[in-house]
């Protein structure tokens, strides 16, 4: 048995989320494609998957879609920015971010600075 939730053979995707997975699984598969990708093609999933996330209410099942497919936590975090910030990442990875984000500006300040 596999550790993916949603790569068990026993899961059952609500069904008020099988659009959502669906397209979260395609917009995964053109993120990490060694091929070029038609970006029109690109816009059209990412486009519609927004859709989809804008009206759905986050549960559990939508979190653990949201977690294996990350490009799809992304969009999620992006559409819902306004509210809650960056409310899927974790609080530590949030404030580690910011701390090396300073560091790095610093250093280029300093790099910059005749």
């Amino acid at each position: 048995m596999s550790s993916n939730p949603l790569m068990s053979t026993s899961l059952r995707i609500p069904a008020h989320l099988t659009v959502a997975f669906t397209l979260s699984r395609l917009l995964q598969r053109l993120e990490l494609s060694c091929d070029a990708v038609d970006a029109h093609q690109y816009r059209a999933v990412a486009r519609r998957l927004a859709e989809e996330l804008a009206v759905l209410p986050m549960d559990e099942s939508l979190s653990v879609i949201l977690k294996v497919h990350p490009s799809a936590g992304e969009l999620y975090e992006n559409l819902h920015y306004a509210q809650a910030g960056l409310c899927r990442a974790p609080l530590e990875v949030a404030v580690q971010t910011e701390q090396e984000t300073r560091e790095l500006m610093a250093r280029l300040r300093r790099l910059l600075t005749p």
